[in-house]
């Protein structure tokens, strides 16, 4: 067993309890005081300076030998505004807010880097930047205001890991290009004229023609867009009326729409604003569009996902390599490779959990985050001596 490989396994235990601690104590979109408060604590004391970025983020700056270039490691920082489920003994102590999607490994794993870099700093030329990032489920983003308040400047490339509770433990998951999806939002206001419910001709059915919007919308998808083309159209709400025999006056819906292309983006927002006016003016409704830009898509940088799978093949083996398709799921990382190269992989965490992703009853295992807190390691190492 190599040294790395040793004192990444060595450091188990402050992984959990690192991680353990988020995760009673979780904080939801840039109200990560405590949180953020922590990780600066700690890195200070390990002697890598810090500054505060986007009002709870930290910056961990560890300068290597002088010259060589610079990377950066991310990990993301807040909770989901979600009450969470369970009797484990590290169950959230915040009602109402849940690491409910494994930010709270993310932290840990990346303070364990940062501690197992910090002993190599006299072995490497370059410098190693840590981005702990408010904000990243909650749209815009904290990675935008990060990008702009200059997190990223004289850094060379950027990585980032999330765990992944589809694939078994330890497995890696990642793709050249287009790996994770735009997120935009809508909101659909259809206007009508109330009325009473046993005598519709004197009204203006808003909640007929929300169904129908709903109904026709399936059409854009299956008729407008490419088949070979990723691309989805959800409904999440439908809000309208008051009472069972009065036809409300108005009728809101609201959903998502996810793709891996801008012009698949443009395509659907266009035929979604005409569907809408085209399905309201039938019934002779009035209807609003509000189209609401999320996240870009994350687009791997080929080179980058080349260096991750060396360094997979070479210290954990090629048997740990998952061939994965891109997932309609977004990510703000997507800002940061916007600005320089880099590359975003999935590391497996589900084996013995079979709750989901923002299910309230959501764990992980935490046996991947020696693993995982080895490979950020190496990846920097990679990056900085290649």
């Amino acid at each position: 067993m190599d040294a790395i490989k040793k004192e990444a396994n060595d450091l188990t235990k402050d992984l959990v309890h690192w991680r353990r601690d988020f995760h009673r104590h979780p904080e939801i979109a840039f109200e990560e005081k405590r949180t953020g408060g922590k990780i600066a604590r700690y890195l200070e004391e390990i002697g890598i300076p810090v500054t505060r970025p986007a009002a709870t983020g930290v910056r961990g700056v560890l300068e290597g030998l002088p010259g060589g270039k610079t990377v950066a490691l991310r990990a993301d920082m807040d909770a989901l505004p979600l009450t969470e489920e369970g009797e484990r003994d590290y169950i959230s102590r915040n009602p109402g807010a849940a690491h409910a999607c494994g930010h709270d490994g993310h932290m840990a794993v990346l303070m364990g880097a940062a501690e197992l870099l910090r002993r190599r700093r006299a072995e490497f030329k370059g410098t190693v930047v840590f981005l702990f990032q408010p904000s990243e489920e909650r749209s815009p983003g904290g990675a935008v205001r990060m990008v702009k308040e200059g997190v990223l400047e004289g850094v060379d490339a950027v990585f980032g890991l999330h765990f992944w509770q589809p694939m078994a433990t330890g497995k890696v998951g990642i793709v050249k290009g287009p790996m994770m999806a735009q997120t935009d939002d809508f909101r659909i206001t259809i206007r009508g004229r109330g009325g009473h419910g046993a005598m519709p001709h004197q009204a203006v059915d808003t909640i007929l023609a929300a169904a129908q919007t709903i109904v026709n919308m399936q059409s854009v998808i299956s008729r407008s867009v490419d088949p070979l083309k990723p691309a989805v159209l959800s409904f999440g709400t439908i809000n309208g009326g008051t009472v069972y025999n009065i036809i409300p006056a108005e009728v809101s819906l609201s959903g998502t729409v996810r793709t891996l292309e801008p012009e698949v983006k443009e395509l659907i927002e266009t035929r979604l604003r005409a569907v809408a006016a085209e399905t309201a003016q039938t019934f002779g409704a009035e209807v609003s569009v509000d189209y609401i830009p999320g996240f870009p898509p994350v687009v791997n940088h080929p080179r980058m996902v080349d260096l991750v799978l060396e360094v997979v093949r070479n210290t954990l083996g090629e048997d740990r390599i998952q061939e994965i398709d891109p997932v309609m799921g977004g990510e703000d990382f997507a800002y940061y490779l916007e600005q320089i190269p880099g590359a975003f992989l999935f590391f497996g965490m589900g084996t013995g959990c079979p709750y989901p992703h923002h299910h309230p009853r959501f764990d992980m295992d935490e046996a991947a985050l020696p693993e995982a807190a080895e490979l950020m390691t190496r990846i920097a190492l990679e990056y900085l001596n290649t």
